[in-house]
């Protein structure tokens, strides 16, 4: 079991709009771990939450023992670290799930500004403006190395 630190960062091509999710993980035996994908009409804070559960989903699957994260959504820091309570319905049961992961975990999240997440920005732009023009969501696109 392993400690991992992730990157986390989601966003949309107007809001809502096509939008993408990007994670980099480091921790992992084979290298970093980069994920780009599009997850189709979204608004900001739910591509956040995506890559929130991306990131926890990906460190639960490889057995980490820890994750700490870093997120440049001051909204998903503070709801993930109970300084904001999450009234949104749709961000309710992203936050909750998360959370529930999380709690499988030696958990940490910080905010991080823009410029000190820019990887997972890159990967989160790429996969939303690959995605614009499609009709559906497909959350089968994952991009890792």
């Amino acid at each position: 079991m392993s400690d991992f630190v992730a990157y986390v960062d989601g966003g949309s091509l107007g809001n809502p709009g096509s939008s993408g999710i990007g994670v980099v993980i480091d921790g992992s035996a084979a290298g970093p771990i980069r994920i780009a994908r599009w997850i189709g009409r979204q608004d900001n804070n739910v591509a956040e939450y995506v890559a929130l559960l991306e990131a926890l989903q990906c460190a639960k699957q490889l057995k980490a023992r820890a994750l700490h994260v870093f997120s440049d959504s001051e909204v998903v820091v503070r709801q993930m670290s109970g300084e904001y309570s999450c009234r949104s319905p749709r961000l309710y049961s992203l936050n909750w799930i998360c959370r529930k992961i999380a709690g499988s975990l030696a958990f940490s999240i910080s905010h991080v500004s823009r410029e000190n997440n820019r990887e997972a920005n890159r990967l989160a732009t790429s996969a939303a403006r690959g995605g614009a023009g499609r009709g559906k969501s497909s959350l089968s696109q994952i991009a890792s190395s």
